[in-house]
């Protein structure tokens, strides 16, 4: 039986890690690139554990082979259309155990074998934390600016030209506010952030610099690692400055106009207000933000919540950062990413000297 490390795996060009274990567990957290080929499914999978805590192991096993006995051939053929197309699977489940090792035992008696990852996903967490720290010691040029000022599309654009960006909002799928997860599906948990981190800074491996948002050490269900807090507080920082108008107009595109329509939205808007609403002082505030609601006057809404609720907490945070800054007006992002591209490439350069 063929067998591959961590290591092996992520040296791979065309590598598809194979995840069989069910679609709940795929769900909450896998490796990123892969696809979910289960044994069984998520009912199946309760089936069996029921029968281990309950009865016996052997009635479990049993039951299992049962169960996945006539799933083998569409299973195989689902793994050799993945080889077909070019790509080399790499079979895992949670731990490299029953699961890995009978899905590559099927394979070799079908005459294809392929390798399974050594200690499956909990190795492969156990080895990206173990890199991460050392994987951050580069230097950030960190953007900041009141919320719709642009900074995601900014990123967006930089990304599209090949630099080097972490988009932390996009790795925890949240958008960082107690709006964030508008219109997203669920925010990432702990494991698929530093899974998708990881590989964000595999790809972007050869800069001595990346390109971040100045995020809270939260964002949704996740945690910035400490390294990451240190190198966003040493960097290079550029404030992006914006009118109110465009502003709003940026956030009513972005969170407004794609889900107006749908069932969710009013009340999702009030339950999230209603968060809001406890840690404003100003009453009359309170009541004019409220009668934009009640008239579902967006633009207001969003205009008075941006005044009264996050532009002042931005003030207060922006005063933990020292050091020198960079002032770019973002109400033009392509002016915008193409100033901000050429203080990057301006860093690149003194490093290089540098050294």
């Amino acid at each position: 039986m063929k067998e591959m490390s961590v290591e092996q795996l992520l040296k791979l060009d065309r590598a598809v890690p194979v995840d069989v274990r069910s679609p709940i567990e795929f769900r909450e957290f896998n490796i990123p690139g892969a696809v979910n080929i289960p044994l069984f499914t998520d009912e199946e999978r309760a089936e069996i554990g029921t029968l281990y805590k309950q009865t016996s192991g052997d009635a479990a096993r049993w039951r299992a082979m049962e169960i996945v006995s006539p799933k083998i051939p569409e299973l195989l053929k689902q793994i050799k259309s993945i080889k077909d197309n070019g790509n080399e699977p790499v079979i895992y489940c949670w731990r490299g155990g029953t699961r890995s090792k009978s899905v590559a035992t099927f394979l070799q008696f079908a005459g294809l074998p392929m390798p399974r990852l050594i200690g499956g996903y909990r190795a492969y967490r156990q080895y990206i934390l173990e890199k991460l720290p050392s994987m951050l010691q580069k230097k950030a040029i960190v953007l900041h600016g009141l919320t719709g000022s642009g900074k995601t599309e900014v990123l967006n654009r930089l990304s599209e030209q090949g630099m080097p960006v972490i988009d932390l909002e996009l790795i925890a799928r949240h958008r960082g506010s107690i709006f964030g997860s508008f219109g997203q599906e669920n925010p990432h948990n702990q494991k698929m952030f530093d899974a998708l981190l990881f590989q964000t800074l595999h790809t972007i491996q050869e800069s001595p610099f990346v390109i971040m948002e100045a995020e809270s050490k939260r964002i949704g269900k996740a945690v910035q690692p400490e390294e990451l807090i240190h190198l966003k507080k040493e960097g290079i920082h550029i404030q992006l400055d914006c009118s109110m108008e465009q502003r709003v107009n940026r956030l009513f595109s972005e969170y407004v106009k794609p889900n107006i329509h749908e069932e969710w939205f009013n009340v999702k808007l009030e339950e999230s207000f209603i968060l809001v609403k406890k840690r404003l002082r100003e009453k009359e505030a309170i009541v004019l933000i409220e009668e934009a609601l009640l008239h579902k006057d967006y633009r207001r809404f969003i205009q008075l919540l941006l005044e009264t609720y996050y532009d002042p907490r931005y003030t207060f945070k922006l005063n933990e950062y020292d050091g020198p800054f960079f002032y770019i007006s973002s109400d033009h992002i392509d002016k915008a990413v193409q100033e901000i591209a050429d203080i990057y490439k301006n860093e690149v350069e003194k490093e290089k000297m540098a050294n």
